[in-house]
């Protein structure tokens, strides 16, 4: 029952964003047109409910030549490819305001795990584990507010199997009220780095392809 109730929580809220926050939308596209080459809005493959695939929706932050489908953490020298307005977007989480969109049409939530990329295939396996993978994804969740970039895969997938334990409209409002203390003093991102567990993952998980 409460699922149905998310959805047309989800379904009001962001038609009420998108129309609130529309006027925050131009400055910032123009921002992003006079600092770099490349599209204003940046998509990527993602997995949704039930493992599903869908286009994810940004605000680009990295210039054109970045590769591909990899995490920002991940990639050996993250800063070269970062835009200046990037840089801003990504510390203030502007960059996920096109996502409103996505969650207005039904691909996403406002709140549950996030959504990994299609080939972050540690981490969809580990939710299989806890049920993740069963419910929408999110624009923040449980595990953003408990450490975001910096969990290993294990826990955090463990977070977001407590997220489908407990969920409800209490626990949305909790996740909600951490994500703007977690905006605000910008916890938990990670622009790369070799202490970054994920790194440790994807690298034994590329091991195992080439064996």
């Amino acid at each position: 029952m409460y699922m149905k109730i998310k959805r047309c929580i989800d379904f009001v809220l962001s038609f009420v964003g998108l129309i609130t926050l529309s006027p925050l939308y131009i400055p910032l596209i123009i921002a992003i047109k006079i600092d770099s080459k490349g599209p204003v809005f940046f998509q990527q493959k993602r997995i949704g409910i039930n493992k599903s695939y869908f286009s994810i929706l940004k605000f680009r932050t990295m210039k054109i030549d970045t590769p591909k489908d990899t995490p920002t953490h991940l990639l050996d020298d993250p800063e070269q490819y970062i835009t200046r307005v990037g840089k801003f977007l990504r510390k203030t989480s502007l960059d996920e305001l096109p996502q409103i969109f996505n969650i207005f049409i039904g691909h996403m939530s406002i709140i549950g795990p996030r959504p990994a990329l299609w080939n972050q295939y540690d981490l969809i396996t580990e939710r299989d584990k806890y049920g993740a993978n069963d419910i929408p994804p999110g624009l923040t969740g449980w595990a953003q507010i408990n450490g975001r970039d910096e969990l290993p895969i294990k826990v955090k997938a463990k977070l977001d199997g407590e997220y489908v334990h407990k969920i409800g409209l209490w626990m949305d409002i909790k996740c909600f009220l951490g994500t703007i203390l977690s905006v605000v003093k910008s916890d938990g991102v990670v622009e790369g780095g070799p202490s970054n567990t994920e790194k440790e993952n994807e690298s034994e998980r590329k091991r195992k392809k080439s064996s």
